[in-house]
């Protein structure tokens, strides 16, 4: 069976709210800036739009692990953009260029936790630590879009 994407997730610039859960949409532009419709606070005003940080994606094995170790994690609230089932998360490396639908994708680096995780629900400030411990080096990976197109749900994710 091959990788596909089974949830795309934005999050609009929204007073006074970070950047997640962001919230499922069927289908979605992707620029070289990311996807259209969602604003990530930290990519924009930290990192001055860096094109590394275009989109963010994470495997479900990755939260099938943090569900069964207690985590109640659902696709978009770690404030990946693409959730993809069928891959192994340990074989994602930067570098690697992947095809989804329109669009073609280089990943770029690990995306590591930080405390707006502590805003879920399930987390906070109590338990904040033990999730940054528990999420560390499996949050996700950032990628540059090399070319732009329309992504959509049950598109494959194919490695180039």
């Amino acid at each position: 069976m091959s990788a596909s994407v089974i949830q795309i997730n934005v999050k609009p610039d929204t007073p006074g709210e970070v950047g997640l859960p962001k919230i499922p949409v069927d289908q979605v532009w992707v620029k070289k800036e990311g996807l259209e419709g969602d604003y990530n606070r930290a990519r924009k005003k930290k990192k001055d739009n860096d094109p590394d940080m275009a989109v963010m994606i994470i495997s479900s094995d990755v939260l099938d692990q943090l569900n069964q170790e207690g985590w109640p994690v659902k696709p978009g609230d770690v404030g990946e953009n693409l959730t993809i089932t069928n891959i192994d998360y340990i074989k994602i490396a930067a570098g690697q260029k992947y095809l989804i639908g329109e669009a073609e994708i280089e990943i770029s680096f690990i995306c590591e936790p930080c405390t707006n995780l502590y805003k879920l629900p399930y987390v906070g400030k109590e338990r904040g630590p033990e999730f940054m411990a528990a999420i560390m080096n499996r949050r996700g990976w950032y990628a540059r879009v090399l070319k732009e197109g329309r992504i959509s749900i049950g598109n494959t994710f194919l490695l180039k």
